[in-house]
């Protein structure tokens, strides 16, 4: 499995939490606390996050695809981006498990 396929799933994780939690504290500001303005930025990042979500689970399918993992596992990478904070711990164990199997590619050796 190259590196490139856990560092792109890696990046996305992070996005997609970021902008989960984001979310997350604009629903209580307009529900909760009823904010002014908390309104347009639930939807801006609400949209934002419902798209990455869709290259996050794109990403984190191929990831698990490569790493061969059972469906379980597969299916609870695939939920981290949906609970808020999950994904950061999800990433952080998955990361540490395929580091060491995550190879970069092998330069190429020109021939004189």
């Amino acid at each position: 499995m190259k590196r490139s396929v856990l560092t792109r799933y890696r990046v996305m994780a992070y996005v997609t939490g970021v902008l989960l939690v984001l979310l997350t504290l604009g629903c209580i500001a307009k529900y909760g606390i009823d904010i002014d303005g908390a309104d347009s930025f639930v939807k801006v990042v609400g949209i934002a996050h419902g798209w990455l979500y869709v290259v996050y689970l794109i990403f984190a399918f191929d990831l698990g695809s490569k790493a061969k993992w059972p469906v379980g596992k597969q299916l609870w990478v695939l939920i981290a981006g949906t609970i808020p904070t999950a994904a950061f711990f999800v990433e952080r164990k998955v990361s540490r498990e395929l580091e060491a199997k995550a190879t970069d590619p092998a330069p190429a050796v020109a021939e004189a």
